[in-house]
């Protein structure tokens, strides 16, 4: 008799009118009785094509059969043998473009929730079980080296924490005050608790791995200083922070923020709890976000629990070309952000405010578009409608259409190699550089990616740096 598959579990959330005024966590996890339901549901697939959709090649099968059996501790344990972010990555991570997109269930049905019983398992773990702490690896015949990570977001903190494991002595060398990189600044509280990367971090730190904060490479030391230093390997994963803009008139007006600047200032730097935290950060009333990923969503959801009025979404393709989480929109939509699909903005209008310096936000001035050819990502080209101009009051916008390479650290490496947007080439299978002894991977090599991906790049690269080392002290 074939096995009955209960129906996937929903994830509990705060209702939206609630959650679209605080700052807390929306998505609420599992509870036993949901996660034990959802577990139940693995066909526990001899072929497990989920593992091979993973980045980091968690054995997912495993932790999930060992939470159907109540064994949450072991459960926690597999996740970490290859994730060092288990409660991150079941927040954050696209697991329905990844894992989940494989899962045999998902063929006729709904996959199994894989990310929402990574978060339960390592939430659980964080609640009700000390952090495992991995012993290196004896190798009695080889030598450690030393390794320096510049940056310490996803990518960087897995190469770190696998390197360590192995029994080598890393340094992250982290340019802001607070180390996480992407996951602290660019990620808002409502969808990753900073409590919750802290307590990766701490579980990075306890491996071994040394993090220094306020310290950019590129500035106080370059990479041959590190060299000099006594490193025996630098990997480079220092993501791509670099606001974009579209170049047209009045994006220099007051009330115009990238949305790298609006969330840091926000997420990091805590402007949502001015005046206890002293970072300014304009609260506007009526808010145009531009753009249709999941910073675009993180910008608008953030702006409106700031106390904004009305929050528009503004893209310039389709509904269905969204590259955001469909989660994170239909989040975005319950909690009342407007959007605008096939619409793009031509100008930012300003005007002189009383008490205030220099000329203000006052209208945004967009057009209407239709798709036309697919260009080279797949998605059909947006083409303007001639004559369907039309304006709307606006006193705040935020830029979220992208970020680039910073070339703060390649332009103190000349002989770093970088394509014509500044992102470092590397060997796709090792992540090495043509720079001896250096590696790289993350946003700084692909452009704006997911963090799962940023750190499958980490432990690739942390294999072949570990390869590097045991030859050169042979």
């Amino acid at each position: 008799m074939a096995k009955e598959i209960p129906p996937r579990q929903d994830m509990p959330r705060q209702p939206p009118k609630v959650r679209a005024a605080n700052f807390k966590e929306v998505a609420l996890g599992y509870s036993e009785e949901q996660a034990l339901l959802e577990a139940s549901r693995c066909l526990q697939c001899k072929t497990r094509p989920c593992v091979g959709g993973c980045p980091v090649e968690i054995a997912i099968p495993d932790f999930i059969k060992k939470i159907s059996e109540r064994d949450y501790a072991e459960a926690a344990r597999i996740l970490k043998e290859k994730n060092s972010l288990p409660a991150v990555c079941g927040r954050v991570c696209p697991q329905e473009d990844q894992c989940e997109k494989v899962c045999v269930l998902g063929k006729k049905g709904e996959p199994v929730a894989i990310g929402r019983l990574e978060r339960f398992a390592a939430d659980w773990e964080a609640m009700n079980h000390p952090s495992h702490q991995p012993s290196a690896e004896k190798r009695s015949n080889a030598k450690t080296g030393r390794v320096a990570v510049v940056g310490s977001g996803p990518s960087g903190l897995t190469l770190a924490g696998d390197l360590a494991r192995l029994g080598h002595r890393v340094v992250i060398f982290e340019a802001l005050h607070k180390p996480g990189g992407v996951l602290v600044y660019g990620i808002p509280e409502f969808r990753l608790p900073k409590a919750i990367v802290e307590r990766e971090i701490e579980f990075i730190k306890s491996l071994g791995v040394e993090i220094r904060t306020d310290y950019v490479i590129g500035r106080i030391l370059t990479i041959d200083d590190l060299f000099k230093e006594g490193f025996d390997a630098v990997y480079v994963a220092t993501g791509a922070g670099l606001p974009k803009f579209m170049g047209i008139p009045g994006e220099n007006l007051n009330g115009v923020y990238s949305a790298n600047e609006y969330l840091t200032r926000s997420n990091l730097m805590k402007a949502y709890l001015f005046p206890e935290y002293k970072t300014p950060l304009k609260n506007g009333k009526k808010v145009a976000v531009v753009g249709g990923g999941n910073v675009a969503m993180d910008a608008a959801r953030t702006a409106l629990r700031l106390g904004a009025d009305a929050v528009h979404l503004i893209y310039r393709r389709s509904r269905a070309e969204m590259p955001a989480r469909i989660e994170e929109v239909e989040n975005a939509e319950e909690e009342g952000i407007i959007f605008h699909f096939l619409v793009n903005p031509v100008r930012i209008l300003g005007e002189v405010k009383e008490n205030e310096t220099g000329k203000w936000v006052r209208a945004i001035e967009c057009i209407k578009m239709e798709l036309g050819e697919p260009d080279e990502s797949g998605r059909r080209s947006p083409v303007p409608v001639k004559g369907s101009e039309f304006t709307m009051p606006m006193d705040i916008v935020i830029m979220a259409i992208g970020t680039g390479a910073n070339p703060l650290l390649s332009s103190a490496t000349p002989d770093l190699p970088i394509n014509k947007s500044g992102y470092i080439i590397i060997e796709p299978e090792t992540g090495r550089t043509d720079k001896p002894g250096v590696w790289a991977g993350g946003d700084i090599v692909t452009g704006s990616a997911t963090v799962i991906e940023a750190m499958g790049a980490g432990r690739r690269a942390a294999r072949a740096i570990h390869e590097y080392i045991i030859k050169k002290h042979k």
